[in-house]
């Protein structure tokens, strides 16, 4: 095999004269690095923990078939919230942003859709709606199948700050008003299950 001639060194003449060709040359600066992929968005587990747990437990035998005498006035708060918002909220002093009617559901119905209506109010940014459970008087057992299920559902779910039975106007013992957390920036909205 023959051997490669070494290229010939390049002359001063030879890079003026390529210089000459190719023009004035400026010099790029190195593109800036790519920015940090943004974090995720936090996820509430223990919201979703909890939603998990109320739903196994609403799934488990008697759930359904516990009541609340039909007169019996419903009241909860957090330990965060203060009495007096418990009290303006027996009052009917908040604004109602909206409101579901379980009349004549049945229990496993009824559960879905207060989770639903929950999760869209809670997104839709209302502080403040009406559950209308009934009084229960044509159960069978004298009491509200509807009342208890709403009852344990909203002391379970991490978003519910309080609820009392309305004023008489608004229902009275046949209904609740439900005082829901502020939707935090970026958080997930749960989709009913």
């Amino acid at each position: 095999m023959a051997k490669r001639k070494p290229p010939a060194p390049v002359t001063e003449d030879d890079a003026a004269l390529f210089r000459e060709a190719i023009g004035e040359v400026r010099r790029f600066e190195a593109p800036p690095p790519e920015p940090a992929r943004p974090r995720p968005a936090p996820r509430p587990r223990m919201r979703e923990i909890d939603e998990a747990l109320a739903l196994q437990q609403s799934r488990q035998a008697g759930w359904f078939e516990a009541t609340i005498d039909a007169a019996e006035a419903l009241a909860y708060r957090r330990d965060e919230v203060p009495e007096k918002v418990l009290k303006a909220l027996k009052r009917g002093q908040y604004s109602i942003g909206g409101e579901l009617d379980l009349h004549q559901m049945r229990a496993p119905e009824a559960e879905r859709w207060l989770r639903e209506f929950l999760a869209q109010s809670r997104a839709g940014g209302h502080a403040c709606v009406r559950i209308i459970h009934g009084k229960g008087l044509r159960a069978a057992a004298g009491g509200s199948v509807l009342k208890a299920l709403v009852d344990r559902m909203l002391r379970q779910r991490a978003d519910v700050l309080a609820f009392a039975s309305a004023p008489e106007a608004m229902g009275g013992t046949g209904a609740v008003l439900v005082l829901l957390a502020r939707k935090r920036p970026g958080e997930q909205t749960p989709s009913a299950g």
